[in-house]
């Protein structure tokens, strides 16, 4: 994963440093220089940025006015030759505070704070697109992305369907039939003629009923004989 990052600074000097370092640093890609912020604002209004190196004191915008400005902010490592402004990033959700001259070693430090946060919001992305899903119909033609893994309970309600999930409850036009066929038939199970429930989501077995996020629901009688096998061999697996 290349890290797309910009420099803003007015000083050469400070410029030509931080290029140098990142040179030296694979995945990391400079793609533009700007020695004001107003120049670097309208480069990410038209080009997507995962880091700014910004420094403080600058001609036109500073650097703290530059961030409150930003709607959608990137990581931003401070470069600045003033401690004293330190305080006042932490309410920024700045990453790091870099004071010059910056040593090759503590700039490394901070970078490797980058890698690391990108690197857990990539996993985190990639696991949310790997999660199965369905889209339910709400109210005004309104669809609703509905995660499986937080379905815990379909309950029907005659013409209508209770979802009842991890965070919330969801009702919709649909009969139960024509619903549990078209979830994974391994990971949900109809156990009653008003009742589908998450396998994986069972807490409890008691006689001819099941636990399911807190919840008593009865195995119906029709049921029961090729229920309770599937739901003791999904435990054992």
């Amino acid at each position: 994963m290349s890290i797309k990052c910009i420099i803003i600074d007015d000083e050469p000097l400070a410029v030509n440093v931080i290029k140098n370092y990142l040179n030296q640093i694979d995945n990391f890609e400079l793609l533009e220089t700007f020695n004001n912020a107003i120049d670097g604002l309208s480069f990410m209004n038209d080009n997507a940025v995962d880091l700014i190196f910004l420094d403080i004191n600058m001609p036109i915008l500073d650097g703290l006015s530059f961030i409150k400005s930003l709607e959608k902010r990137p990581i931003i490592i401070i470069t600045s030759a003033y401690k004293e402004f330190a305080a006042e990033t932490y309410d920024l959700d700045v990453l790091d505070y870099l004071v010059k001259p910056i040593s090759f070693p503590r700039f490394v430090k901070s970078v490797n704070k980058v890698n690391k946060i990108l690197s857990v919001s990539k996993t985190v992305q990639n696991e949310t697109l790997d999660k199965p899903f369905i889209f339910i119909k709400l109210e005004k033609k309104r669809m609703k992305k509905l995660y499986l893994d937080e379905l815990l309970v379909v309950e029907c309600l005659k013409d209508y369907l209770k979802l009842i999930t991890t965070t919330e409850n969801y009702i919709i036009h649909q009969t139960l039939g024509s619903f549990t066929d078209g979830l994974p038939v391994d990971k949900f199970l109809r156990i009653h003629r008003s009742f589908t429930i998450s396998l994986d989501k069972i807490d409890m077995i008691e006689g001819n009923s099941v636990e399911v996020g807190g919840m008593r629901y009865v195995i119906g009688r029709t049921y029961a004989k090729n229920v309770k096998p599937i739901i003791l061999n999904t435990a054992t697996l």
